[in-house]
């Protein structure tokens, strides 16, 4: 296939390319060599507070001076852990940098043909699918396996077992390294939620657009990243920054903070600051933006019709306000943008990394899965591996063949195809992120002991209190009414549960027992399980997405909940019976009702 030729890194005087916008950064980003043992190019990102060296000798340090603080990178790492990078893969041979930059996937609960893959190919990390997931007795898979689209994980997570495989793999990941491997996880809540129960459940990202509280983002990503620290994952590919544009938004819906591109920057970068704080390293998807394209790109290749222009002012908000606000790590989706390189995904089109690049941003650029319909329908079995990385990829995610990825990668520098210096460049980006997120890791439990927690923050039990606490604080936080009179008791004594799933209903029924509700009889509440679904009844909920409620019935409520976790149903029957108002606002557009709507003022 025709491979896009590799791209000069954009510095900050650099204007931008005709028909692109010019590039937002809040102070210009100072940009410098580092010197590594093999005398490779490597290119790092100075903090604008440092001034040049100007030759003179410096004035000596009065013994009452604070030592200056590091200088660090606009993305998170200190210059030192860039430096440091740059000598550790000066020193790796060829075989070893390739490796560094794929994170590779499995199938089944069972790693140990993984591990050994990841010890031969020396492969930078490795993803924790739903499928990969080990179950206690009675727990449920629910799909999320590789190749399975975005939905999906596991309940009755078997955690000691998880754990188990998690240390397994960062023994193998970190063998003659010093620094952590790329534990990863899909964790966004809602339906993309790879671990369940005995894990906090959490209602969908449209859940805190509708709560319109950054801060309660924060803590709710902060507490989810806990948890999922504490069983040894580095990396979280979550939040989703991408802008929904509504019902024919086929993949990313209730996924999407809100149809605002500013309302979605606000919580995308709180979100960014919670994961940072607990140490795991947050990716903010899917570059350049997948909630304003009618296809699914687990099944095809969409295609992006608006301008640069049009996705400066809507799309890349988001993107443009976590770059500014010091996001380590960026998806580049696999999306054809006409405007900037028709016909080719955005996953293997320089074009649409200068434009990431362009908005100021100098971390990591993760792909999204090369093993989806979109990359491999042009270029399948891993091929696809040496275009991303020519093109600008800094880190490639589940090639759909590891090994023949690798492999490629490193005929690709043998005969030329691929600069060597592009490869170490990744590489060092990728190293300089994870000796960062050690450290991060090391805060994160230092503040949890200094809290009052003995065992600190890689104690799962006290992560998990915190999580289920702020996952009810979310779910009653996000409860809208859209029709209906606000605060009055929307039932009777009884209640009649119709549509949805089987386990929404057995949880709303639970949470209705609880609350003295009688089941069987009585006004119908009506469960509206995929975003676009209908139902008449005397109460209407959307469980998901609220679009459906616009040519549904309820006849004496409708009631957008965003979340079907037990404490999403725990707010819901709070507001059924009149004991609590909804304090939600609709972050979409539904129907006649703009964004902003709610009966309750």
């Amino acid at each position: 296939m025709n491979r896009p030729s590799t791209p000069a890194m954009p510095r900050a005087d650099t204007p931008p390319r005709s028909g692109r916008p010019p590039a937002r950064r809040t102070p210009p980003a100072i940009l410098r060599l580092t010197a590594a043992v093999a005398a490779v190019a490597l290119l790092a990102s100075c903090t604008p507070a440092v001034p040049e060296p100007d030759g003179s000798s410096p004035a000596p340090a009065s013994s009452s001076t604070a030592p200056p603080e590091p200088a660090r990178t606009s993305w998170g790492p200190l210059e030192d852990d860039v430096e440091a990078a740059g000598n550790a893969v000066a020193a790796m041979s060829l075989e070893e940098k390739a490796g560094q930059v794929i994170v590779g996937f499995y199938s089944g609960v069972d790693p140990a043909a993984e591990l050994e893959r990841a010890a031969e190919l020396h492969l930078g990390g490795v993803i924790i699918m739903g499928d990969n997931v080990p179950l206690s007795a009675g727990g449920a898979a629910g799909g999320g396996a590789a190749g399975e689209g975005a939905e999906g994980g596991a309940s009755g997570v078997d955690t000691d077992e998880l754990a188990e495989t998690i240390a397994a793999f960062q023994d193998v990941l970190t063998t003659g390294r010093d620094w952590p491997g790329i534990v990863g996880v899909d964790q966004e809540g809602g339906l993309v939620a790879r671990l369940k129960a005995p894990l906090a459940e959490w209602p969908t990202p449209m859940a805190f657009g509708a709560a319109g509280d950054p801060a309660l983002t924060g803590r709710a990503q902060a507490a989810m990243d806990a948890e999922l620290a504490a069983l040894g994952f580095t990396m979280n590919f979550s939040p989703d920054a991408d802008v929904t544009i509504g019902p024919a938004d086929p993949v990313i819906g209730a996924r999407s903070f809100s149809s605002d591109a500013h309302t979605v920057a606000e919580h995308a970068v709180a979100a960014v600051e919670g994961a940072l704080s607990a140490g795991v390293l947050p990716a903010v998807k899917h570059f350049p933006g997948h909630g304003s394209v009618t296809t699914d790109s687990h099944v095809g290749l969409p295609v992006q019709d608006a301008t640069a222009e049009e996705l400066a002012a809507r799309d890349w908000v988001p993107f443009a306000r976590a770059a500014e606000a010091g996001a380590p790590m960026v998806m580049m989706g696999h999306i054809a943008v006409a405007d900037l390189d028709p016909g080719v995904p955005s996953s293997l089109s320089a074009a649409n990394y200068e434009a990431l690049r362009g908005l100021g941003f100098e971390g990591v650029i993760v792909t999204d899965a090369l093993n989806m319909g979109a990359v491999e329908q042009s270029a399948p079995g891993g091929t696809a591996a040496v275009g991303a990385l020519a093109a600008g990829a800094d880190l490639l995610l589940m090639p759909s063949d590891s090994r023949r990825a690798h492999a490629a990668v490193v005929d690709a520098v043998e005969s030329g195809e691929l600069d060597e210096a592009r490869l170490d460049e990744a590489a060092v980006r990728v190293v300089a992120l994870m000796m960062w997120q050690e450290r991060l890791a090391g805060d994160a439990g230092a503040e949890g002991s200094a809290a009052g927690d003995s065992s600190g923050a890689s104690s799962a039990a006290p992560a998990s209190r915190t999580a289920h606490a702020v996952a009810l604080e979310a779910a009653r936080a996000a409860v809208t009414q859209v029709e209906g009179e606000c605060g009055a008791p929307l039932v009777g004594e009884a209640i009649q549960i119709v549509g949805g799933r089987a386990e929404d209903r057995d949880r709303l029924a639970a949470a209705a027992r609880e609350a003295g509700l009688r089941l069987g009889a009585g006004d119908v509440v009506t469960l509206l399980g995929a975003g676009s679904s209908t139902g008449n009844g005397d109460v209407v909920v959307a469980l998901d997405a609220p679009w459906g409620l616009a040519r549904s019935t309820g006849r004496t409520a409708e009631i957008a909940l965003f979340g079907r976790s037990p404490e999403s149903f725990t707010a819901l029957v709070e507001v059924l019976t009149g004991g609590a108002a909804a304090p939600g606002t609709l972050p979409v557009a539904v129907g006649d009702h703009p964004l902003g709507h709610s009966t309750c003022p």
